[in-house]
């Protein structure tokens, strides 16, 4: 363990005070999903059956470009990971393998088999929402702005997926009368982010003006987050973080910062900068804390950027988000397809941040 984690430590460098990814760090990272992405077995299909038929149906028959990974959403941002490097480092010494593996997927009968799958049985449409749905867009903005012809191709190929999930997350939003303040998959905000992200990128007016309203309604006015209760024992997310991490893009600084600082109690902001504790890595659920300290890592490096120097915040912040990226890295490449499977798209979003 200690030699794996000196390692770390040199292929993450420090820029300015910030650590960051270097091609050495994405090379060793990309050959997980290189990996997963055609790892069948073991498989989470969370495929509600229809009749016999369906039931017996194997994961790459449900989904031929995403049924790697373990599930559909981890199989997703396994792709976006390695968009991101391919486009961040063009001479990545993987470059042949990751095309290769893109190619693959991104094929057109195959893309809009997925598509299908949404609207083939009676309880799809909602499969995946949101955070599945949230990966997707992330991955289709990464694509659209990257400017490679082979960026393009794929960009094109992938449409009807994305404006399948874009159609049921505009139906979506309209009836959804709360948020999900949960720790896992169906938290809202989070979703919210990467959505409102993807449509200020595709210049979607309309979606980002719903999402907007949507993230005011639900958070506007909340205060005095029980985040001192965080977390619950199979979190990799922090309710309470992703909701600041949305609403410093929807409030002006000086607005946000008022927020912020009514959100947060003292007992709150103690609890969330205390690293998570991972009693067990071979158990699927408890190895989420892992992703926990990364996601908190990712909110508070980018709170703490738009905060000023005088906030007691903006330095705790910084030290703690290096802090449990420092930590969580040995981790990352534990060995444990439980974590190893989904953890390094957490990793290399956090250091984009």
């Amino acid at each position: 363990m200690k030699k794996m984690f000196l390692l770390f430590l040199v292929v993450l460098p420090f820029i300015a005070g910030a650590q960051v990814l270097d091609e050495n760090t994405a090379t060793r990272l990309a050959r997980l999903p290189l990996h997963c992405i055609h790892t069948e077995f073991p498989n989470k299909t969370s495929h509600t059956a229809d009749s016999v038929t369906d039931a017996v149906l194997l994961p790459r028959q449900l989904h031929p470009s995403f049924y790697g990974c373990l599930d559909w959403h981890s199989s997703v941002h396994g792709h976006w990971l390695l968009i991101r490097v391919l486009k961040q480092f063009p001479g990545i010494p993987v470059k042949d393998s990751i095309i290769e593996v893109l190619n693959n997927s991104f094929q057109e009968e195959k893309i809009l088999e997925e598509v299908a799958y949404f609207t083939r049985y009676k309880t799809t449409k909602t499969f995946e929402r949101t955070y599945g749905w949230a990966w997707w867009l992330k991955l289709d903005q990464e694509l659209n702005s990257w400017n490679d012809p082979l960026a393009r191709k794929w960009h094109k190929i992938i449409q009807p997926l994305t404006k399948q999930i874009v159609q049921l997350w505009k139906a979506f939003l309209p009836k959804q009368t709360y948020p999900n303040r949960t720790g896992v998959h169906g938290n809202t905000a989070f979703g919210l982010v990467f959505a409102l992200d993807w449509s200020r990128e595709m210049q979607d007016t309309a979606f980002e003006k719903a999402i907007i309203a949507k993230a005011s309604k639900f958070y506007l006015n909340s205060m005095a987050t029980p985040a001192y209760l965080e977390p619950d024992g199979s979190d990799f997310f922090s309710p309470s973080l992703e909701i600041a991490d949305l609403m410093r893009r929807i409030l002006p600084n000086k607005k946000f910062i008022n927020w912020l600082n009514a959100f947060y109690e003292p007992r709150s902001i103690k609890r969330i900068t205390e690293m998570p504790v991972v009693s067990d890595r071979t158990d699927y659920q408890i190895v989420h804390l892992d992703g926990l300290a990364i996601s908190r890592a990712w909110c508070m490096r980018g709170i703490a950027k738009i905060l000023p120097a005088s906030h007691p915040w903006k330095s705790l912040f910084e030290k703690t988000s290096t802090r449990f990226l420092q930590q969580s890295l040995p981790n990352v490449t534990s060995g444990n397809y439980g974590g190893d499977h989904w953890l390094v798209s957490f990793i290399v979003y956090a250091l984009l941040i």
